[in-house]
């Protein structure tokens, strides 16, 4: 058997092992076994691929690409060893850009290295995957490299409004459009030079038009477009596991955002479209009276005479570290009798299934981990709420008030629970740059200070 018919082999089994990994990670239960099959499924490529390469190439090239394979497997170590779950989310928009600059790499390499088809339909059909790859590739770089910008807070994560800001969308896409059929009929290097510009600016523009509390949505919805990328470059190199790999990260990515959309309230159509970062007209400065603090043992007090509880964590509780000391809370207020839940909204943190994973890493019981629509319906009937570093996923200004930018999201309605207290550091907005006027409700109350902090003397008090 050919080193080819080897490689052939190989990318079968590692797309099954990236299926059984996908299918894997749908579940708490079964995600370790996911991950296990993905490392194991990339293995199996980078493997085969040195094979397939060092078969045919020269000793130089096979240096070239051990070396490649080093300094990527270096970095990537190195970046998933010192890295915290509160910077995963700007770490995967990273990663997300290199996808795409890789795709607009390979598109301009098949566009000056390739060998004449016989056939001009089959030219045709070329050009049009070079043209395609190199716009997905270069839309997903700027995006992603601006993600990256406004989650690590390097740019402000409020959006862009550009005069005429769904128009400049709308009239890129068209100008694609129009040079692709132009590429198409005749190729050269001047038109490969403006898709490649014109997709830079429109990735950059779509997502610095998204405002903070729209981010998680972008994350994933850029996820999608790599995928794509992928699929892309996987036709123009002929390589089937590049094809199926990006098919299945981009059609899961698109279907996760299509789910966090309508968790969100938001149209899957104007997030595809870059629309969806123009917010509703912001609601006059309103005077919301002033908030009451309470104290870590007063709080400790509450918990005792609750009967049952519910916390709703946010980023703020991963900033802090805070999950360690509130499973042990959960354990000790479970062993007096009191009834502890966890409510977890669709996008709470800033990447979807960050808070589920952080209370996994603290040893939370899986069956006490809801999500939002699980527990809406609970809070009437709840003594205490603690809200955990969350803040614009707890706002009642999104059912309340049609003039903020959060209106229409489903949120966890915590005010109608019997008494709430809320963990925060300061007054400040949250993500999105709302103010929550939760904070000021008869039944709430601040907790000022770091959320690991508090929750030890809770334990304490206790």
């Amino acid at each position: 058997m050919d080193s080819q018919s080897i490689a052939t082999a190989a990318y079968i089994v590692a797309s099954l092992l990236f299926i059984l990994s996908l299918a894997g990670l749908s579940k708490h239960e079964t995600a370790r076994n996911g991950i296990i099959f993905g490392i194991a499924g990339m293995t199996i490529a980078l493997i085969a691929t040195f094979i397939a390469v060092a078969d045919v190439a020269d000793t130089t090239s096979v240096v070239l690409l051990v070396l490649a394979i080093a300094i990527g497997a270096s970095i990537g170590l190195w970046r998933a060893r010192i890295v915290e779950m509160t910077g995963m989310p700007e770490l995967i928009a990273l990663l997300h850009s290199f996808v795409g600059l890789a795709a607009v790499l390979v598109g301009w390499n098949g566009y000056l290295e390739h060998k004449p088809f016989a056939l001009q339909s089959l030219e045709n059909i070329h050009n049009a995957e070079v043209f395609i790859g190199v716009f997905i590739g270069a839309v997903t770089f700027t995006g992603s490299i601006i993600a990256y910008l406004k989650l690590s807070a390097r740019m402000k994560s409020a959006p862009l409004v550009l005069p005429g800001k769904n128009w400049i969308n709308l009239g890129a896409l068209a100008l694609f459009v129009v040079l692709t059929i132009a590429f198409v009929i005749n190729p050269n290097i001047y038109l490969l030079i403006a898709v490649t510009v014109v997709a830079l600016a429109l990735g950059l523009h779509l997502v610095a038009s998204i405002g903070g509390g729209d981010m998680p949505v972008v994350v994933s919805m850029l996820n999608s477009y790599s995928g794509w990328a992928a699929a892309a470059s996987g036709f123009l190199l002929d390589n089937d596991l590049l094809i199926v790999t990006g098919a299945l990260v981009g059609s899961s990515g698109a279907y996760l955002s299509y789910i966090m959309c309508q968790a969100m309230n938001r149209s899957f159509i104007s997030v595809i479209a870059g629309g969806f970062g123009i917010a509703a007209p912001a609601s006059a400065d309103t005077d919301y009276g002033e908030h009451r603090e309470i104290t870590a043992e007063d709080t400790a007090e509450l918990l005792i005479n609750a009967t049952s509880v519910i916390i709703t964590p946010g980023y703020g509780m991963a900033v802090a570290q805070a999950q360690y000391p509130v499973a042990d809370l959960v354990r000790k207020l479970r062993d007096r009798g009191v009834e502890v839940r966890f409510g977890i909204h669709p996008v709470a943190g800033r990447l979807p299934g960050h808070m589920n994973v952080l209370l996994a890493e603290a040893k939370v019981p899986y069956d006490i981990v809801l999500e939002m629509d699980e527990v809406n319906d609970d809070f009437t009937d709840t003594s205490v709420v603690l809200v955990i570093g969350a803040n614009d996923t707890v706002n009642p200004a999104a059912a309340d008030d049609p003039t903020s930018p959060i209106a229409g999201m489903p949120v966890l309605h915590v005010w109608e629970a019997h008494d709430v207290v809320v963990f925060k550091r300061s007054m400040a907005a949250g993500y999105a740059g709302v103010q929550n006027p939760l904070f000021f409700r008869d039944n709430s109350q601040m907790l000022f200070g770091d959320a690991k902090d508090k929750v030890e003397q809770i334990i304490r008090a206790l």
